[in-house]
């Protein structure tokens, strides 16, 4: 299952009423983004380590 960002949130299309899920999964951001998001320092411990290991995983980014 991919990793989340953050919690899923249920959208309501306001023309047709209708509601769907979206889903914020980590994948789905640019490096930059990610990188930016890391650095701000305002994420929780956990979500950070989510970040890096991202990070590591796209590779160009190496941490000590």
């Amino acid at each position: 299952m991919p990793i989340k960002l953050t919690k899923s949130a249920v959208v309501r299309d306001r023309a047709t009423g209708k509601s769907k899920v979206e889903h914020d999964y980590i994948k789905c951001h640019s490096k930059e983004d990610l990188i930016e998001k890391y650095n701000t320092g305002n994420l929780k411990p956990k979500v950070k380590q989510k970040v890096k290991n991202e990070l590591v995983r796209r590779g160009g980014v190496n941490f000590k």
